[in-house]
């Protein structure tokens, strides 16, 4: 801060330092003048602009250091009071430009949960002739026609559960229930969703529980174990998907695995990128780079870890990790 206030005033002892010059110029051309009277001076003078250098250093800087040690907030109570004219003038701007931002954040944040709360509704509207149509497809005599109409609507009803998780997901902290969970049942509800999409794919599973339950929100552990399964079916071909649960090192994990294409290596570290797709497979249009995303974010907010061990052409196996259960009251808390 000393740096800064002389570099400030820079202008000012350059001035001083010219005056002093010019009087020991004055005295040297000047023989009428006592040259040690003008050194006694020049001493004098320079002792005393020291101390108001020091003194006003001491009294202009406090304004600034608070300032430069106050948090980036918008709280208005955190400036300090000014007391130059100039400093009046900061203190006044920045109260008036933190007021204007608070007012307009909480607009903002007023249309936010508008339009959210519009989209939650519109989806939960969606979602009931979609169920219709789900019990209109079972009278239908042609098998073939069936399970492709019964495909499409999966589809759909995956993407709107997505986008409803999608526009919750700002707000998970409001949303959380830790429970205990079982995850037999929670799997197999998952498995039933997709029933129709794996006999047409010719895709089996085999659950090993090692662990019944688990600590958890049981509306969000669905959710992450939805994208995991949709994505292995997705990348299947009449083959096993294994879903397991262990205990490793005081902590319960929860592993998808497949033996379909795999991911490159060179994608692994992008996979939970907002709107990653893929390199290999960039001609999928179906792809919306969003599952995983919302997985990993979903897996913060519970204070979760999800692993990635996948090989190209051999499959891959995605890792749910719980916290230990001394972690859970720290969860709960949210």
């Amino acid at each position: 801060m000393i740096r800064k206030f002389l570099l400030e005033r820079i202008s000012w002892i350059g001035f001083f330092l010219i005056l002093q010059l010019l009087a020991l110029l004055i005295a040297y051309v000047d023989t009428n003048l006592a040259l040690n009277s003008i050194y006694y001076y020049t001493f004098l003078s320079s002792v005393l602009f020291l101390i108001f250098l020091f003194i006003r250093y001491q009294k202009e800087t406090r304004f600034y250091r608070e300032m430069n040690d106050r948090a980036a907030n918008l709280d208005v109570t955190t400036i300090p009071d000014g007391e130059s004219p100039f400093e009046k003038i900061i203190e006044t701007t920045m109260v008036e430009q933190m007021e204007r931002l608070k007012k307009e954040s909480s607009h903002n944040q007023s249309l936010l949960e508008q339009e959210k709360d519009d989209m939650l509704a519109w989806i939960h509207e969606v979602k009931t002739p979609l169920t219709s149509m789900h019990l209109i497809f079972d009278r239908i005599s042609d098998q073939k026609t069936r399970s492709q109409l019964t495909y499409e609507w999966l589809r759909i009803h995956l993407l709107l559960d997505q986008q409803l998780h999608k526009k919750r997901m700002p707000f998970i902290e409001n949303d959380l229930y830790m429970e205990e969970i079982h995850l037999e049942p929670l799997i197999f509800s998952e498995l039933k969703t997709l029933q129709s999409w794996c006999i047409q794919k010719g895709i089996g599973f085999d659950i090993d529980l090692e662990v019944a339950s688990v600590l958890s929100d049981s509306k969000w552990l669905a959710f992450m174990l939805r994208q995991l399964l949709t994505n292995a079916v997705k990348y299947s071909e009449a083959s096993e998907i294994m879903v397991r649960s262990f205990d490793e090192n005081g902590q319960t994990s929860l592993a998808v695995t497949d033996s379909g294409r795999g991911i490159d290596a060179r994608d692994l570290p992008r996979i939970f990128d907002k709107g990653f797709t893929s390199t290999t497979a960039h001609h999928d249009h179906a792809a919306t780079g969003m599952g995983l995303y919302l997985t990993r974010k979903a897996a913060d907010s519970l204070n979760m870890n999800i692993e990635v061990d996948s090989k190209l052409g051999e499959g891959t196996t995605f890792t749910l990790i719980f916290p230990k259960r001394n972690d859970f009251l720290e969860i709960r808390e949210l």
